[in-house]
């Protein structure tokens, strides 16, 4: 019985089976066996021989490169990758820290070092004087040094990456880390996932390469002996 064919998912962004429009394709067997240069009709029907979908997993290769193998699987074994990687992952976000005009100063230390670790660790950190009552109506002045003394004790570098200003409760600004260098764990964002996955399409591609070259050589010997 002829293999029902799955549709290509444009949320998925892969071509598999009759949503392959390259005319010919490198292919990649189930067993990870090189079947050479094949036109699209000639590589749905090694599909269809192995009961498997046709899938077109580096399409920016000339000429693309497809393998032959169940789409489902695909699917979980390039979903399982990406959580690998998500797991060892640290996503960069935007801290708040929140003192007020009587928070003490042993407290005061405790938020700043709190800040300090977070960016280390590669956050933004959003850090707010927060006003209540009469403070609201003292002089702007004083209550920028308030904050401005507060930003002095973090016991890091780091820089303004949003500048100081009134904000509807009280005043606010948002400071980054200087520099690379972090003491925490490596950030690795959505762009360098999407690098692994485009990694493992490299690799099986210079796979392919490399067996083509090697059976090319060995027929180039064979044809010298007769």
């Amino acid at each position: 019985m002829r293999k029902q064919r799955k549709q290509y998912n444009p949320k998925n962004r892969t071509r598999i089976n009759n949503a392959i429009y390259a005319k010919e394709l490198r292919v990649v067997g189930a067993e990870g066996e090189n079947l050479g240069v094949l036109s699209i009709d000639e590589a749905l029907k090694a599909a269809d021989a192995a009961k498997l979908d046709l899938i077109e997993i580096s399409p920016n290769a000339k000429p693309p490169v497809a393998k032959i193998m169940d789409f489902g699987l695909y699917r979980y074994e390039t979903k399982r990758k990406a959580s690998e990687v998500k797991s060892k992952a640290h996503v960069t976000e935007t801290k708040s820290v929140q003192v007020k005009i009587g928070t003490g100063e042993h407290d005061q230390a405790l938020k700043a070092k709190r800040a300090a670790e977070w960016l280390n660790e590669g956050h933004r950190v959003k850090v707010d004087l927060f006003l209540w009552g009469r403070y609201k109506y003292m002089e702007p002045a004083f209550l920028k040094e308030r904050l401005e003394r507060f930003l002095k004790i973090i016991p890091a570098d780091y820089k303004l990456a949003d500048t100081l200003r009134k904000s509807p409760k009280g005043f606010t600004c948002t400071i980054e880390r200087v520099g690379k260098s972090v003491k925490g764990p490596k950030i690795i964002t959505e762009e360098d996932i999407e690098e692994v996955v485009k990694s493992e399409e490299k690799e099986i591609t210079e796979v392919a390469k490399s067996k083509k070259k090697s059976l090319d050589d060995l027929l180039d010997i064979e044809g010298g002996l007769f």
